[in-house]
Parts: C-alpha cells; structure tokens; sequence
C-alpha cells in the first residue's frame, strides 16, 4: 500500500471510528502489501481481513467477488483500499458493502485517480471529482438511502499516485451522526464535496500530473525566451 492510501486510511479511522467501541470492521482487498489499515484498528475492533487468495492480513478468502459472506446490516464499518480498480463491475461490488453495512455504518473507499497500469488480476478504472456522487446515485436507485459524507482527490507524496477518497453512510438519516470530516482543516485535496454541499472546495480542472507537466513546460520554454535575449 502507498503512502497516501496509508495516510488517508489512518485518518478515517481518526474522524469516524470510536476507539472505545467494539467495532465489527470488514476489510475488502486486505492483503498486507507494504502495509495494512489493519494498523489503525485497536484490541476493540472485530477487524475481517477479506480477499481472493490466502496471505498477510487475510481471514475470509472469497470466490465470488459481488457475494460477501456477512448478513444483512451486520457490520459497522467497511474500508475498501486500492481494490475498487482491480472489480470489473465495482458498482456491484458497492451495493453488496451497503447490503452488509448497518443503518449508521459507514464506507470508506480510496480509488487511484491515476497512475500505471497495474493488473491485479486486471485493472480496469480510475475514479475522477464526480464519481462519489455518481455512486451515491446508483446507491438510490438500488434502494439504498445512501449519502456521502465526503470526498476528495488527494495529493501526491512520495509516490505517483492521486487517491480518491470518499466516505459514505448506508442511511442518509444517519448522517447526523457523523459530523467529522477528513477534510476539515486541511488543504492537502484538491475537488473536495462535503454532505449538506454541492460546492468543490479546493477545485481544480486539472490533475495533479497535468499541472506539473505544463509548469515544466513552460519553465523550459520560459528558459528559452530568457536565453534569446541575453
């Protein structure tokens, strides 16, 4: 897992999950590789690692990717790290999170919003500003009163990589019990929605990649112009 997946992860834990409760937590795509959000659970968590092979921080190993072994509203919360990518039909895989979750539970999910191809087996998707509401929507019209709470594109650190990250309660009438944001107090984001807004915070048209490139580019070319006139 990269930097950014590890940071953001460990924040949704900080602003949405009570330390102090007992806690069913179900991790989809869990493997540990170069680190969990398994760290960020404590002794009062029930902390389900799920995944298609066995490995590191794997408890359930499933076959079919859309069928989750868990009852209906059984589980507070789910957290979906670098994994919606790799499901050829993520939408599916969304309402099955919501199916399990309970009224008050919550969905975090950290999609890449570029950055290489990487097949696990495949890799199929990148998620861009609108896309938390655009499953919010397909939530609705599969029956769920879901609503987000919050998202944003994050920034780039040591790795390529932009996340998009976005938090989602199953009942929207459960949303009032949720009033911390991850992007509260910070500017680390750019395209950020809060629930209650419709409004980006920090927009921006442009990737983070975009935007270097064309200052490179025109650095560069800014070096030219100079040099014919000295």
């Amino acid at each position: 897992m990269h930097d950014t997946a590890m940071e953001y992860g460990g924040l949704f834990f900080s602003k949405y999950l009570n330390n102090n409760e007992k806690l069913k937590i179900v991790d989809i795509g869990s493997q540990d590789v170069n680190g969990s959000l398994r760290e960020f659970a404590t002794v009062n968590h029930e902390y389900i690692g799920v995944d298609f092979v066995e490995g590191k921080g794997v408890d359930v190993i499933i076959s079919d990717p859309y069928a989750l072994p868990f009852g209906d509203g059984s589980v507070d919360a789910v957290v979906c790290s670098s994994c919606f990518e790799h499901s050829e039909f993520f939408w599916l895989l969304f309402v099955e999170i919501l199916r399990i979750l309970k009224p008050a539970g919550v969905l975090y999910l950290n999609v890449p919003s570029n950055g290489a191809f990487h097949r696990y087996p495949v890799d199929c998707w990148r998620f861009y500003p609108d896309s938390g509401i655009a499953l919010q929507n397909w939530a609705r019209r599969s029956g769920y009163n879901a609503a987000l709470l919050e998202s944003f594109t994050g920034v780039q650190k040591e790795s390529m990589w932009n996340d998009f990250v976005a938090v989602y309660v199953k009942d929207e009438l459960h949303a009032k019990d949720h009033t911390n944001r991850m992007t509260d107090g910070s500017t680390a984001f750019t395209n950020g929605l809060q629930y209650g807004s419709s409004e980006f915070i920090n927009p921006y048209s442009l990737p983070e990649d975009n935007r270097v490139n064309l200052f490179v580019h025109y650095a560069k070319k800014g070096r030219r112009f100079f040099k014919r006139f000295i």
